[in-house]
Parts: structure tokens; C-alpha cells; sequence
């Protein structure tokens, strides 16, 4: 698990960066359904674990978590489900908005890593935006469950369902739609970028392209 800080790491991490800040100032990056956004910053965060291993997507994961939190103080595009969260407690509102971005980025580098070892980098590039796009989902709402449960809002929400049947129900049409426009972007996107050499996945020697 090797992370460079190279220049051309850099510029890429700032180029991602670029792209989460204007997908949270501005309403491209967000689709509002309900409650619940459809988000397109888990797409920098896949493009940064393809790009830039683990390490990576999880500097990029933890950049989305921030924004994501500033957004709950009406800072970007205002996130109503966080304005009640950081109302009721702001730490907790900052660990369930920030850690699971930055450990999606982080698990998704290796998987990324493991897929383009056994397959070819065209498939591990869809399957890690798939990847990250489900654990985004699944990470947000376990945390919104294990860190605010007990409260009247989510138990509200909830409506006497357990965890699993809450989950499948609350993001159930969000999740799909973003699971496959992350799939299919970031699939394009990092294969495009390999194929043109201006990314160097870290298993791309050991991987073959088809």
C-alpha cells in the first residue's frame, strides 16, 4: 500500500478537489429526492482510488466528508437531514458525515488493487465505482443509525423498522440511481485516463489491460 506525493499526485488530488467543491457549492452534484440526496461527489472519491490507491481515495473520502459536514450549516448546497443531525449533536453529525466517506475512499483503492490483480483494469474500474457508490450508501446510513437511533428524528424515520428493512427502504430508488451513474462514469472515466497513460493505477504492471 504505497502513496507517492508526487506532483502529479498532487495536481490530480487538487484537480478531484476542484470538482467536489464545485459539486457541493453548486447544484450539478447534487439531486435531491426526499430526505436524501443523489450525490456525484462519490465520483472523485472512485477516481482517486483508481489513480491513487487507498491512501488516495481516502485523502479524497475525507474531502468529501468535510464538505459534506459544512453543508449541514447551510454551507453549499444546504443539507436538510444535517441541519437536524448537527442540531441535535455536532460531533456526532461531523464522525457520520466525515468517517465513512474517508474509509469508502480507502477501501475502495483496495479493492481496486485486488479486482485489477485478478482481472484487467477495464473491469476494475467499473467495479470500483459500483463498490463505492454502495459502501457510500451503506456507511452513511449504518452510522446515521448507530450514532443518532436512539433520537426522535431517526426513530421518526424509521417507523419501527429494523436497521436492514430502514436502509433498503429510505434509499432505495437514491442508492440505485447512484450506484449506476458512479458505475458508469468512473468505469469511463479511469479506463479513458489509463489508456492515455495520464494515470498510473499502482497494479497497472501487474495488470493487463484488454
Amino acid at each position: 500500500m504505497k502513496f507517492k506525493l508526487e506532483t502529479k499526485s498532487v495536481v490530480l488530488l487538487g484537480l478531484l478537489t476542484a470538482i467536489v467543491v464545485l459539486f457541493s457549492f453548486t447544484p450539478i452534484g447534487s439531486i435531491p429526492i426526499g430526505p436524501l440526496v443523489i450525490t456525484l461527489n462519490v465520483i472523485p472519491v472512485a477516481i482517486a482510488a483508481i489513480a491513487l490507491g487507498p491512501i488516495g481515495g481516502a485523502i479524497m473520502g475525507a474531502i468529501f466528508g468535510i464538505f459534506s459536514f459544512l453543508q449541514c450549516f447551510g454551507i453549499g448546497i444546504p443539507s436538510g437531514m444535517g441541519a437536524i443531525l448537527a442540531e441535535i449533536n455536532v460531533p456526532l453529525a461531523f464522525i457520520q458525515r466525515f468517517v465513512p466517506r474517508a474509509l469508502d475512499g480507502f477501501l475502495a483503492g483496495l479493492i481496486f488493487n485486488g479486482v485489477a490483480k485478478a482481472t484487467d483494469v477495464r473491469l476494475s474500474c467499473f467495479v470500483t465505482g459500483f463498490c463505492t457508490a454502495l459502501m457510500n450508501t451503506a456507511f452513511f446510513m449504518l452510522a446515521l443509525v448507530f450514532l443518532f437511533g436512539n433520537t426522535e428524528y431517526v426513530q421518526g424515520l424509521m417507523k419501527g423498522k429494523s436497521v436492514i428493512p430502514f436502509i433498503v427502504s429510505f434509499v432505495g430508488v437514491n442508492a440505485v440511481c447512484e450506484m449506476i451513474v458512479c458505475t458508469i462514469i468512473t468505469g469511463a472515466v479511469g479506463f479513458a485516463l489509463y489508456k492515455a497513460k495520464l494515470i498510473k493505477p499502482i497494479t497497472a504492471e501487474k495488470a493487463s489491460a484488454k
